[in-house]
């Protein structure tokens, strides 16, 4: 291996592929700037991938249930339809020289019929395994990478027995769906498993508490020819199971880095996945790194990297879907904060004071998503601070939005 960063990232050169990997290379054609790419979803991800798209000169065209989605805002055109509706996507589809997406619950038979008309990215393939919270995990169990233990269960007997062998807490969610926390059920006893609301669906899986001393998460791209690039791990901080804040470099050590940068490698190869994914890991206090989760798309984890690193996860999303050489990730600055702007900040007699938070934090880049209808829990927007340490970028973002709740 010859080009290897472990303290800002990991490269795995196009010589080190798998087979799956040179099978995707003979295959793939590279899209040029100038061309046409195609964005399945109209929200802040999407604007954020066609902010980037558009800057490198493609032209953008999204798919979306309405003209004023924010990605549709800031997009080349924008064709209006439901996801389940053929002829709108074959509209969309054809219009494109190659498509991707800004959420993995899309349907997968839409993503499949796109790929009938341009390569489409990540594949409907792709969507079908990390839409199962099961079939994810077991995909990745199999692949011999360390997940959190888990079972399929459907009921107070299948939890009890499943407590017996790994303990509680037991973790119960939906298989299918959710996100933010949604679908999810901590249950500390048995006293709590009737709490769950088992007829909603016949589709839920147990996962074991897991005691982590934090959570981390990277994000790999693969592209098109099978060149892989991660950037380095970042460090996150969940409030009422929604992201609140993200810092970089993270806490871990470079044994763990390297740790991370291999997890994720081997997730993207198993998936055969191209374009990025972000690989959601609890770190124990005796070093042990567990996936909890993945998503093959750009991750609020990485917005940060807009500011933060030589290429933003955005910009590395369109290089990967298109073929085209992937960026540097490694920071371009001693550390970086993020920290999410949610609906409960918005006063109701309109927006907030953004003047009085770029006065008293002028170094803080302040991104809003177009988001008309401000609700409690909804992203509505992040900030961003680089500076010399974690802790001086972490402050200069927390203050930034505490200005806003004074």
């Amino acid at each position: 291996m010859t080009d290897k960063t472990i303290s800002n990232g990991g490269v795995r050169p196009l010589d080190d592929a798998p087979e799956s990997t040179t099978a995707v290379a003979t295959k793939a054609k590279t899209i040029l700037p100038g061309s046409t790419i195609g964005m399945v979803g109209g929200g802040q991800l999407g604007r954020m991938f066609s902010v980037a798209a558009t800057r490198m000169g493609y032209d953008v065209v999204v798919f979306c249930a309405s003209n004023d989605e924010p990605a549709a805002q800031v997009s080349t055109r924008t064709v209006v339809g439901r996801l389940d509706d053929s002829q709108a996507v074959i509209e969309f589809a054809r219009q494109c020289d190659v498509i991707s997406l800004e959420f993995e619950n899309i349907p997968a038979e839409t993503m499949r019929l796109c790929g009938e008309h341009a390569p489409t990215y990540p594949s409907h393939h792709v969507l079908a395994t990390a839409q199962d919270r099961l079939i994810e995990k077991q995909t990745f169990a199999d692949a011999g990478l360390a997940v959190t233990p888990f079972a399929r269960v459907s009921g107070r007997d299948c939890v009890q027995s499943f407590a017996a062998e790994h303990g509680w807490p037991v973790i119960v969610k939906t298989a299918r769906s959710g996100y933010d926390g949604k679908g999810q059920h901590r249950l500390d006893d048995e006293s709590d498993i009737d709490s769950v609301p088992w007829q909603e669906t016949d589709h839920w899986i147990a996962e074991k508490c897991i005691e982590f001393q934090a959570e981390a998460s990277i994000i790999v791209a693969r592209s098109a020819h099978g060149e892989v690039r991660c950037f380095p791990p970042f460090e996150n901080h969940h409030v009422n199971h929604i992201l609140d804040t993200t810092v970089c470099p993270s806490f871990l050590s470079p044994e763990l880095i390297e740790n991370a940068v291999n997890l994720a490698t081997k997730a993207a190869e198993v998936l055969d996945l191209v374009g990025v994914l972000c690989v959601e890991l609890f770190v124990t206090a005796d070093g042990t790194m567990l996936i909890n989760e993945v998503a093959p798309r750009p991750h609020n984890s990485g917005h940060l990297t807009i500011e933060a690193c030589h290429t933003s996860q955005f910009e590395q999303h369109v290089r990967a879907v298109c073929g085209m050489p992937l960026g540097d990730p490694s920071l371009r600055v001693a550390a970086a904060a993020m920290a999410n702007l949610l609906g409960d900040l918005w006063p109701n007699d309109g927006p907030p004071a953004w003047d009085q938070l770029q006065r008293a934090q002028p170094t803080v880049a302040l991104h809003l998503y177009g988001k008309r209808d401000p609700k409690v829990g909804r992203k509505m927007g992040h900030l961003t601070a680089t500076a010399d340490s974690v802790e001086a970028a972490r402050e200069a973002v927390l203050s930034a939005r505490q200005t806003q709740v004074n």
